[in-house]
């Protein structure tokens, strides 16, 4: 596939963008200004891009069938970044994808997005406007997948021992998951065809029982409500 990832040289998004390239697809760096990328993503195209402007994000974004949003409000004593980036941001990357006819979204967002009444939400209402992000995906008529990972760790050790909880939106509130799980479940949910068109909770546990996404969305749209 030839998939774009956005925020690609975050702690997150480079990653995605290993693990992308793990799984053999073709990989576009989407970096903002003075971004530095590790070198094992060195060989990997890349293109400088905007938030707040459409033609640079069009332009980078033609001929591709795919995109992961992994950008995100940086912290700052600006508290409008989650405003820019979390929800105007991701709305401007929805838009292009819908112009450039890339149909395949998927959106790294947050556990508890769009609940007010949470700690986070002191850093520039974060959570409610990765909930508008959110909401961009969910009425583009492409076919999206969000991603809501639980707090996130840098470990990089003992995660074969280590499995990856998924439930539906709404049902997670504190726990946490390695980056490089995040990542993983980013790259299965484009294999995933039930993952279109669904908000997917992800932690993660050496108590959890290995499970593929597959099996767990068949499992939890089961569940009674």
């Amino acid at each position: 596939m030839k998939l774009a990832i956005s925020g690609a040289s975050g702690k997150t998004g480079f990653r995605i963008a290993e693990e992308s390239l793990k799984a053999g697809h073709q990989v576009l760096l989407l970096l903002r200004k003075g971004s530095i990328v590790p070198e094992t993503l060195k060989s990997c195209d890349q293109k400088i891009i905007d938030l707040s402007e459409d033609k640079g994000i069009d332009n980078a974004l033609r001929g591709y069938e795919a995109l992961i949003i992994a950008t995100g409000a940086r912290p700052s004593i600006d508290l409008t970044g989650p405003a820019r980036v979390d929800a105007f941001g991701v709305k401007k990357q929805v838009a292009s994808c819908q112009r450039m006819g890339v149909k395949r979204l998927v959106l790294v967002s947050s556990l508890c997005a769009g609940r007010f009444l949470h700690p986070l939400n002191l850093f520039g209402l974060i959570l409610i406007w990765k909930r508008i992000g959110e909401n961009a995906l969910e009425t583009s008529g492409l076919d999206w997948t969000v991603i809501r990972p639980g707090g996130l760790t840098e470990k990089e050790d003992g995660l074969s021992q280590e499995a990856i909880f998924y439930t539906g939106p709404d049902e997670q509130e504190e726990a946490y998951i390695p980056r490089r799980l995040v990542a993983r479940a980013c790259v299965e949910a484009l294999n995933t065809q039930s993952s279109i068109g669904k908000i997917i909770e992800i932690t993660s546990s050496p108590d959890t029982s290995p499970t593929t996404m597959k099996k767990a969305i068949e499992d939890f749209v089961q569940k009674p409500s």
